[in-house]
C-alpha cells in the first residue's frame, strides 16, 4: 500500500494519546458502524462524518474542518452514488490536511471496472479478456471478445446490478442504465454450481477469503443476489493470495475485495471493490474486517494500537448505532420563515421564472407544474419517482429533474417531480426537500390571494 494515503502528510500527534478517527460515510451501512464501533473499542475517538454534521471552511490561508479529525477511513458508496464526483471531492479536501485511507484518486481509479483492469493488466496481473467502445456500432462490430460468452456489466456499478450474460454475435449496448457498458470474457470454471472468491485485504494483508456460490437458477455469486458463501481463508492457494495482495497493491487501496476465478488451474482477477461489504465475508469465516481497518486509521492517524485486541474484535461484527453518531434533528434554532404561499424564483438551464409557490410539509419532495418545466427548460430527467396523487386513484409515475430554487436571497438546488398542475392554484409545491430550513408560518400569505 502507498505510505501516503492521501495528498498531506500525517500529523504530529502523541502515540499514547487517542486519535481521533473520522469514518466519511453519508449512508447506515454495517460497514461503517462497525469501523466506528472498533475505533472505540481500540480506545481511541471515532467520529462519524456525515451530512448532518461535517463543515469546512478555508479563512486566511488555513483548512478547518468541524468535527475535526487527524485520520480519514474513506467509505463513500461511490458506485452507488448519483454525483459519485461531488462525494469524492469532500473526500479530497479532507486528503489535503491529513492522511485519507482509501483515498478519492484511487477510488476513482479502482471504481472504473475496466479502468481498473486495464491498471491491473498492465502490472502484469492477469484478468479476463475485456472490450469496451462507446457507440453502438463500433461495440457490435469492432474487435469483440473470441469467446463464446461473454458478460455484459456497467463501467461503474455494484451488486452485480443489471450484468447479463450474451453470445458471441448478440447485439450489446454501449450503455447500461445510463452508464457506460463493456464486454468482459465469461470464464467458466467447469463446476456444477457456479462460484467465484473473494479476499478481503487490508493493509497487505488478507483477512478473510471466502467461496460465494450462485442460488439456484442463477449465474451471478453476489451475496446482494443470495449467494451462499462459505470459508476460504485457510484453502486460498498462494497465487490466489499473491494476486489479491498485488491487485490492492496496484490500485494503491488500503483495504479492497478482490473477486478471482480459477480455470485450468489459473487465477484471474474478476473485481477489486474499494468499499466490499462485511456481511457475507463474516458469516462465512467469522472474521470482520473492520477492527483491521480500524487498527490501520489509528496507525496512520499517529496512534498506538493493541494488535492482539485488533484480532480478539475481528471475532465480532459489531454493527450496532455507535454513540458519534450525529443526531439528524439537532438542537433547535431560530430558522428563516417562510409562509404558505411564497413567491420564489425558479431555473434551470440557464433560463429563470418568477412564480407563487405553495409549501408543503407532508410532501418529502418538491414539485413543479409540466408548463414551467418547459418554460424553464429543465432536464435532463435524472430518474422517474412513483407517488400517490391526491386527486387521482393509485400511484402514478413522474419524471425527476434537478432545478434552482430561489427563496429570499437563498438558491438551493433540488431534484423535483414533474406534474400536470394546471388544474391547481399554485405552479410549484415546496417539498421538506425545501423546507427542512424554514420555519413555516401558515398565516403567511402572498399578497393579493
Amino acid at each position: 500500500m502507498s505510505e501516503n494515503s492521501g495528498s498531506a502528510p500525517s500529523r504530529t500527534t502523541d502515540s499514547a494519546s487517542p486519535v481521533r478517527v473520522g469514518v466519511l460515510s453519508f449512508h447506515n451501512s454495517k460497514e461503517t458502524k462497525a469501523i466506528l464501533n472498533a475505533v472505540h473499542a481500540l480506545g481511541h475517538e471515532p467520529v462519524w462524518l456525515r451530512e448532518e454534521n461535517a463543515r469546512s471552511w478555508i479563512e486566511a490561508g488555513n483548512l478547518r474542518f468541524d468535527p475535526d479529525v487527524e485520520v480519514v477511513s474513506n467509505r463513500l458508496l461511490t458506485t452507488k452514488a448519483a454525483q459519485p464526483l461531488d462525494d469524492l471531492g469532500i473526500a479530497t479536501s479532507y486528503a489535503a490536511s491529513c492522511p485519507v485511507l482509501n483515498p478519492p484518486a484511487v477510488v476513482v481509479q479502482a471504481m472504473h471496472k475496466y479502468g481498473a483492469a486495464a491498471t491491473l493488466t498492465a502490472a502484469g496481473i492477469p484478468v479476463p479478456d475485456a472490450y469496451m467502445a462507446f457507440t453502438h456500432r463500433t461495440i457490435n462490430e469492432g474487435n469483440r471478445l473470441t469467446s463464446e460468452k461473454a458478460v455484459h456489466k456497467s463501467a461503474i456499478g455494484t451488486n452485480g446490478a443489471r450484468m447479463s450474460i450474451v453470445g458471441a454475435d448478440d447485439t450489446v449496448s454501449p450503455h447500461i442504465a445510463h452508464r457506460r457498458a463493456f464486454l468482459q470474457e465469461f470464464i467458466d470454471t467447469g463446476t456444477e454450481r457456479p462460484f467465484d472468491v473473494r479476499a478481503y485485504v487490508v493493509d497487505d494483508r488478507i483477512v478473510g477469503a471466502m467461496k460465494r456460490y450462485a442460488p439456484p437458477d442463477e449465474w451471478r455469486t453476489n451475496v446482494a443476489v443470495g449467494a451462499e458463501v462459505e470459508d476460504f481463508t485457510a484453502d486460498l492457494p498462494e497465487e490466489a493470495a499473491r494476486l489479491s495482495r498485488e491487485a490492492a497493491d496496484v490500485l494503491d487501496l488500503d483495504y479492497a475485495g478482490v473477486d478471482l476465478l480459477c480455470r485450468d488451474g489459473a487465477w484471474y482477477v474478476l473485481e477489486v471493490n474499494a468499499t466490499a461489504g462485511f456481511k457475507g465475508l463474516f458469516e462465512a469465516t467469522g472474521t470482520s474486517p473492520a477492527p483491521f481497518i480500524a487498527g490501520l486509521a489509528i496507525e496512520r492517524g499517529g496512534g498506538r494500537v493493541d494488535l492482539d485486541r485488533v484480532t480478539d474484535l475481528a471475532a465480532e461484527l459489531d454493527d450496532s448505532t455507535p454513540e458519534c453518531k450525529p443526531s439528524i434533528d439537532p438542537e433547535p434554532t431560530e430558522s428563516a420563515a417562510i409562509g404558505y404561499t411564497e413567491r420564489v424564483t425558479v431555473g434551470a438551464g440557464g433560463r429563470t421564472i418568477d412564480a407563487i409557490a405553495k409549501s408543503d410539509t407532508g410532501a418529502r419532495r418538491t414539485s413543479i407544474d409540466l408548463d414551467v418545466a418547459a418554460d424553464i427548460g429543465a432536464g435532463p430527467i435524472v430518474g422517474t419517482v412513483h407517488v400517490k396523487s391526491g386527486s387521482q386513484t393509485g400511484r402514478q409515475k413522474r419524471p425527476l429533474v434537478e432545478i434552482d430554487v430561489k427563496i429570499g436571497d437563498r438558491w438551493q438546488t433540488v431534484t423535483a417531480s414533474i406534474e400536470n398542475r394546471n388544474h391547481m392554484a399554485y405552479p410549484i409545491l415546496l417539498g421538506r426537500d425545501i423546507l427542512d430550513g424554514y420555519r413555516v408560518d401558515v398565516t403567511k400569505r402572498q399578497r393579493g390571494e
